[in-house]
């Protein structure tokens, strides 16, 4: 990982980690997505830096080294969205260009939608929302977190043997993943026990939420944002049968498509990405 200064920074009662790079003052935010942290931004922020901005990332609650929820607690988009709204007046003063990437590009969505005036522009990296999953009913949907709920809070995690077993885990998902790129990856998303490793997400975040998931209420988000918002897709990336449409209920957009990549662009694809970024950023200069 290249130069970087960490802190930590407390929203919403929760110790957030906090990865600044540059020494300006900080006008990018990079929300990373589901299970992945805030140093997976580092080739991308790299790039931003040589550009000319002031770059931050942070692990969302219950992810990397942020505290997880306490005792009866659990993690409802909401609370990402309260956590960044706390966490953004502390790192700058002015509006900022949001960056997310997929969950975290959802609950950007909300931001931007329910606090324009503390933003510059936003970019949804595969960030326009998941699909419908199943159960979409409602009572059906209850049980499934229930059930799920009780099953995590009973399950003894076993640990991973070593860095090199984690990495084999998340090339399940990503075979193409480099061995250097994976082992950083690795060892920013694991913590030490007794028998090996374990990755350092809350193992609450693998449980169905308990609402079902309505891209028409999403859309209704969309809608409102007022920010000029920056859409990236990979070509092999996780595209939704209604993109384009979720797309234009975004009214002052611009969309790109990375050729020959998936779903995680920031990590195969970080200099073609900050280069968009760059040039979308020059364009709304203050």
């Amino acid at each position: 990982m290249t130069g970087a200064s960490e802190q930590t920074l407390t929203a919403n009662g929760l110790a957030h980690h906090v990865i600044r790079w540059g020494s300006r003052p900080v006008d990018v935010v990079l929300c990373h997505g589901f299970l992945d942290i805030a140093w997976s931004f580092d080739a991308v922020a790299t790039k931003l830096v040589e550009a000319g901005h002031g770059v931050a990332s942070f692990d969302w609650r219950g992810h990397g080294q942020t505290e997880w929820i306490g005792r009866g607690g659990y993690y409802h988009f909401p609370d990402y969205v309260l956590d960044l709204d706390e966490l953004l007046p502390q790192l700058s003063d002015a509006p900022v260009h949001l960056v997310g990437h997929s969950m975290g590009g959802s609950a950007s969505v909300m931001f931007a939608a329910a606090r324009p005036e503390k933003l510059r522009t936003l970019t949804l990296v595969e960030g326009i929302g998941p699909p419908e999953m199943e159960p979409r009913d409602p009572a059906k949907r209850l049980r499934a977190w229930l059930d799920g709920v009780e099953k995590a809070r009973r399950k003894h995690v076993r640990p991973i043997p070593d860095a090199r077993a984690a990495l084999t885990r998340m090339r399940v998902q990503n075979p193409e993943l480099p061995e250097e790129l994976g082992l950083r990856l690795v060892g920013k998303s694991t913590k030490k026990v007794d028998g090996g490793i374990q990755w350092t997400f809350d193992p609450l975040h693998k449980t169905w939420a308990p609402r079902p998931f309505r891209a028409a209420a999403f859309c209704e988000l969309l809608d409102a944002i007022v920010t000029p918002t920056l859409v990236v897709a990979g070509e092999r990336g996780f595209r939704l049968k209604d993109e384009q449409e979720r797309v234009a209920h975004i009214r002052n957009r611009r969309f790109v498509e990375i050729a020959g990549v998936g779903h995680m662009i920031h990590w195969f694809e970080p200099d073609r990405l900050a280069a968009e970024l760059t040039a979308f950023f020059a364009e709304h200069a203050a």
